[in-house]
């Protein structure tokens, strides 16, 4: 099923939400769905739920969390049908990396995030002089959580913990998150209503859950509290470098690079074949941007979209990336957004056209003529969802077209 791109939201990894129960810190905040527009995630009616709640209110008061705490945080609060929709659908572990890096990495957001980046720049040098985090590599993770800040999620996190909790596929796990959600509020952290992000509970500039907080969260500013929910995003920031320091993060090492390879080559790739820098200097493989290869002990040759195409030399610290989000598309977008952020050019590779013929400059102009005409397509970042196709519908239906849904260069002929 094609997804929306205001769907595109996903689970995260050890402390966090992998789709496999694993687990993320961070959920990427790409267009987050809004309780307003979306009847999904306002509290709907079920019985079952209420029953889940009485039960488990009895075990969290068994766990020292108080009466008054819980009737604060629920109040108001129910079961929210979209977030199950959303869990089982998880987008990151499907696209194609040039699709998730023109959603979470376009060149609008680079704009927008250079200037954010600046402003945090002290900040972010005074926490990798405590943690050893870079401070571009904190901001690509702030980039892709949430929009530098900007789009931190407006789902109530009791309401959706509570639903995944009850819905049982990882049940055990998203009880300990809403367990762990009451004691934020019960030790004054944070107040129910300052409680809201994305459909999995994930909270903050740095979209963290609340297994994440609690095992990490550090008072960076001095002000007295553990604050990842307002417009100050230092201890967030600070939160997550002492994340990823805890998880391995090595100082002074980058997480990879763009690479190229020779043409024809047919030598290993994937994570698992992990090689010294002079073993993959002698099978050709070069800095995309000229020089040397950086040596940082054993690393791994990635081709997301096969040979040919962008490929990249992933280090021990992208596997510490790895630990906020399992997903390898994550750690590339952290890792193009930070380079990025500290003043690198555009990938020197290009993903060429898709299987339609298409490059994403095409699949931009089709959206883009689809909405000059009256059929909304959504934002023209090239990314075919299903308000684009639902808009190649409406058109091809209008003109008497065959209806497909699907883009092609006719289609691109015919709106340009």
């Amino acid at each position: 099923m094609a997804l929306n791109r205001r769907q595109f939201s996903l689970g995260a990894m050890a402390f966090g939400l992998a789709g496999c129960g694993g687990g993320t810190v961070g959920v990427p905040n790409v267009a987050r769905p809004d309780p307003a527009t979306d009847p999904g995630l306002r509290p709907q009616p079920n019985a079952s739920y209420d029953t889940w709640v009485a039960a488990f209110r009895q075990r969290a008061m068994a766990r020292g969390i108080t009466v008054q705490t819980l009737d604060a945080a629920f109040r108001g609060q129910g079961y929210l049908p979209g977030v199950v929709e959303r869990d089982r659908n998880q987008t990151e572990f499907k696209r194609s990396l040039e699709d998730y890096l023109a959603i979470v990495a376009p060149e609008e957001k680079v704009q927008f995030g250079r200037p954010q980046f600046a402003r945090q720049r002290g900040t972010l040098g005074r926490i990798e002089a405590q943690y050893g985090v870079p401070p571009h590599i904190l901001a690509g993770v702030w980039g892709l959580e949430s929009y530098f800040g900007t789009k931190r999620g407006t789902i109530p996190v009791i309401s959706a913990t509570s639903t995944l909790a009850w819905e049982g596929r990882r049940g055990s796990f998203f009880e300990s998150n809403l367990m762990d959600a009451l004691r934020i509020v019960q030790t004054g952290d944070a107040t129910p209503s300052q409680l809201v992000g994305s459909w999995a509970g994930a909270m903050g500039h740095t979209q963290l859950i609340p297994n994440a907080y609690q095992a990490n969260a550090v008072d960076f500013n001095g002000d007295g509290k553990r604050d990842i929910w307002t417009d100050d995003p230092t201890d967030a920031l600070a939160t997550t470098a002492r994340f990823l320091s805890r998880a391995g993060w090595r100082r002074g090492q980058i997480w990879g690079l763009e690479v190229t390879v020779p043409q024809g080559y047919s030598g290993p790739t994937g994570r698992g074949n992990r090689q010294s820098v002079g073993a993959w200097s002698a099978l050709g493989v070069r800095a995309a941007k000229g020089g040397s290869l950086p040596d940082h002990g054993p690393a791994a040759l990635l081709a997301p979209m096969g040979i040919g195409r962008p490929t990249f030399l992933v280090y021990h610290n992208f596997t510490i990336i790895l630990r906020y989000n399992p997903s390898e598309n994550y750690g590339l977008g952290v890792g193009y957004m930070a380079d990025r952020l500290n003043g690198a050019g555009p990938l020197s590779g290009t993903f060429g056209p898709d299987s339609n013929g298409l490059t994403l400059e095409d699949r931009k102009a089709i959206q883009a003529g689809l909405t000059r005409r009256g059929y909304d397509a959504g934002t023209p970042d090239g990314v075919i969802g299903k308000k684009t196709e639902a808009a190649i519908s409406a058109y091809q239906q209008a003109e008497g077209l065959a209806v497909t849904g699907q883009p092609s260069k006719a289609l691109l002929a015919r709106l340009t």
